[in-house]
């Protein structure tokens, strides 16, 4: 479980260490700073692209060898990324190092869950994505400091190393795990003609889309509503990780006790959570909480997520828990996207939390419509076992 939280706290790292320099990579590499965040959609679209074509073609891959294969590519990515001598070569390293991302995240998943056994699965998932939460806690923050004063491409270096790291633990301390029997990439591909994986994605994608509606504007929104000083928004930022991190454990037991209830729950705490932002955030103390219970409860949706993929995911297990994770970034692209354009349209920086509470009432909605179509499902195949026994009878 450490080998693979220790990767996905390399992910993590790189993930979001580029929001914080891009200032210095667009002075580094010549190019403006708009043009120096394309270096993030790069890298998302990298995650969203790679996610599914890695799960399919590598359907017959054990498990062990292909996170050992991920966590390769992602470090040669960040070692293209620390070298690249130009803006488009850039974008393309970032790209590379992206692809693996979804692949190591729902292959490690599968892996905890099958070395967890029943009753344990979403707490083993969550140990595996606390990596990715502890780096926004610690390894952002050390790897901005580091390419502040050293260069940016001192963090993609640290990043890296992190990487080699991550391949020799895997290599020693993760055991093989069989593949279900007769895995194959048609049947990987077959997963999606199931309704259940695309509507779980679905609400992923709407309800999650919430808390990053928020989470994109925070340190503007800290500053301009709660008078919070430029000084302290780091603080706040920590405390936000903070948060992330009791989340992500928080929502794993929460899973495998009840995972239904518990989406449920967390959905609408976390709507009830970014409504109520809208009025404390002029408060720097009780907006302060409230961004933290924010982190808990939209965190703590992630192993829950994941397991529900795995529950109705049948022979499809690696692409339902890869796109996971894309669904989770077309979720970061959507929360910004919205909670940009009503800061643009002049409602200020409270709006995004209106129009989050909306997206987490909407993943409330999409997921009550997964879990009636289920249960009609059972009730029809209930149904169908009665009249065959009967007419055996």
């Amino acid at each position: 479980m450490v080998a693979m939280m220790l990767g996905s706290f390399g992910i993590g790292t790189t993930e979001f260490v580029a929001m914080g320099l891009l200032p210095e990579i667009a002075n580094g590499i010549g190019v403006t700073e708009p043009s120096a965040g394309h270096t993030i959609s790069a890298y998302a679209f990298g995650v969203v692209v790679g996610a599914p074509l890695i799960a399919i073609g590598a359907a017959r891959v054990a498990r062990r060898l292909l996170l050992i294969t991920l966590m390769v590519a992602f470090t040669v990515g960040n070692v293209a990324t620390m070298l690249a001598p130009t803006y488009e070569a850039l974008l393309a390293a970032r790209f590379l190092a992206g692809l693996p991302h979804g692949a190591y995240f729902g292959v490690a998943a599968l892996v905890a869950a099958e070395l967890a056994g029943p009753g344990m699965r979403a707490r083993a998932v969550a140990q595996v994505m606390l990596g990715l939460s502890l780096a926004n806690v610690a390894g952002v923050p050390v790897a901005t400091a580091l390419g502040q004063h050293f260069g940016w491409r001192s963090a993609f270096a640290l990043v890296a190393a992190i990487g080699v790291l991550t391949v020799f633990a895997l290599q020693r301390l993760v055991p093989d795990v069989p593949l279900p029997q007769g895995s194959s990439p048609l049947k990987e591909l077959a997963g999606f003609r199931n309704i259940q994986i695309w509507l779980t994605l679905l609400t992923g994608i709407v309800g999650f889309g919430g808390m990053f509606a928020i989470y994109t504007y925070i340190s503007s929104t800290v500053q301009e509503e709660a008078g919070i000083p430029r000084a302290l928004v780091p603080l706040v930022l920590m405390l936000y990780g903070a948060g992330m991190v009791i989340g992500n454990l928080f929502g794993g037991m929460i899973a495998d006790r009840s995972l239904k209830a518990g989406l449920f729950g967390l959905f609408v705490g976390l709507s009830v959570l970014l409504a109520l932002f809208t009025v404390t955030a002029g408060i720097p103390l009780l907006a302060v909480l409230n961004l933290v219970l924010i982190a808990i409860f939209g965190t703590a949706l992630v192993p829950g997520l994941q397991t529900r993929l795995m529950d109705v995911a049948k022979d499809a297990q690696t692409l339902a828990a890869t796109a996971n994770h894309s669904a989770l970034n077309i979720a970061n692209g959507v929360g910004a996207m919205l909670g940009g354009l009503v800061i643009g349209a002049g409602y200020g920086y409270r709006a995004p939390a209106a129009v989050g509470a909306v997206l987490a009432a909407l993943g409330v909605v999409v997921f009550a419509v997964a879990v009636l179509i289920e249960r009609r499902g059972v009730q029809r195949y209930r149904a169908q076992r009665l009249s065959d026994h009967s007419l055996l009878r």
